[in-house]
């Protein structure tokens, strides 16, 4: 128990200094240069930058500029695969640690919790759909959702097909509209337009959201009511099954 409560207090703490150092250092600007320094790279530019994407997502750094860069430098199809492939693996390794390091955790502290186990199973039943809405909704936090779902039951193999999947529309949407930046300066003063198709994926994704918030929901619903033990007859339902049992006046028997 002692070394428990060691653990999530160190874990809180890198979690804190992770968050305020991303606060205050100047994260974009870093990234920006990033971005510069893999224009030199040449071939090896698309693997040094899907590897820095993995370490990004694990401490909760946006990636949006790598994916805006990743279309400026290379263009639509590297720049898809590039951060398709290191977006994927940096939820895999989140994902990762948040089970290996956190579910014993929390698990034990919500043991006792009948309704966080009954929407523990549901996801497990429907893991895949529920990532997949969650993954095509810009609502619900990327970097946040990958540790989450560690403390699930949702199968490592159904997590990972559906976030790939589920993460493609937003990744090809804005490797697209970095493919279409005249020069890095567009990218750090944020000059850049994903038009109609930006906002049709906005709307396709609020839509999503709407739809993942009602699936889960009834998901969790149903799980909660088919665990509860069917309803003991009242007093007074009993007292009228006794009468309608107790034979007539004309046939009780006589002393």
């Amino acid at each position: 128990m002692k070394s428990s409560a060691i653990r999530i207090g160190v874990l809180v703490v890198l979690a804190v200094v992770v968050i305020a150092a991303i606060a205050i250092l100047p994260t974009k600007e870093y990234l920006l240069q990033f971005v510069e320094a893999v224009q030199r790279m040449g071939s090896t530019g698309p693997v040094v930058l899907a590897a820095v994407y993995v370490v990004a997502t694990v401490l909760f750094v946006p990636g949006s500029i790598l994916t805006l860069g990743a279309g400026f430098l290379w263009g639509v199809p590297i720049g898809i695969v590039t951060i398709s492939v290191g977006s994927t693996l940096g939820a895999a390794a989140a994902f990762g640690l948040g089970r290996t390091l956190l579910r014993d955790v929390i698990a034990a502290k919500v043991a006792k919790n009948e309704k966080f186990r009954l929407i523990d199973a549901a996801v497990g039943e429907q893991g895949f759909k529920i990532v997949l809405l969650t993954r095509l909704s810009p609502v619900f936090p990327f970097n946040l959702l990958n540790y989450s779902f560690g403390l699930t039951r949702v199968s490592f193999r159904d997590y990972i097909l559906a976030s790939w999947i589920g993460m493609l529309p937003g990744t090809a949407m804005y490797v697209y509209i970095g493919s279409a930046l005249k020069s890095l300066a567009d990218l750090s003063t944020g000059n850049y337009d994903g038009g109609l198709g930006q906002k049709l994926l906005f709307g396709f994704g609020l839509v999503m959201t709407v739809v993942a918030t009602v699936f889960i929901t009834r998901i969790a619903q149903k799980s909660l009511r088919d665990a509860l033990p069917p309803s003991a007859p009242t007093e007074s339902h009993e007292a009228q099954h006794s009468s309608d049992q107790s034979p007539p006046d004309g046939d009780s028997p006589v002393a």
